[in-house]
């Protein structure tokens, strides 16, 4: 058996996130809904979804459910997100 020791006064590695430019617009655009399986995570969702529609004028959005609240989506997801989606909004419930 083995344990990890975490030294807490030494700085954390960094890890760089290269983010792509947000849309000017939402108008046409596609957005992936990310829910995170907690309590009315996805009802909260499917208004800001509705809300997306109406107000800003998306094409369309649809939602994929994770696994649980605690781990990243899963890659079936992301791979899903990356040909179907041009924007990309996660929510929590609760």
């Amino acid at each position: 058996m083995s344990m990890e020791i975490l030294e807490p006064t030494t700085a954390a590695a960094t890890q760089v996130i290269a983010y792509v430019p947000r849309p000017a617009a939402l108008a046409g655009k596609r957005v992936a809904l990310i829910e995170n399986t907690k309590f009315n995570s996805d009802k909260l969702l499917g208004r800001i979804g509705d809300i997306l529609k109406t107000e800003y004028g998306i094409a369309d959005w649809k939602m994929y459910r994770k696994h649980n609240a605690s781990v990243p989506a899963h890659q079936e997801i992301i791979e899903a997100i990356k040909t179907s989606a041009d924007v990309v909004v996660a929510g929590i419930g609760d």
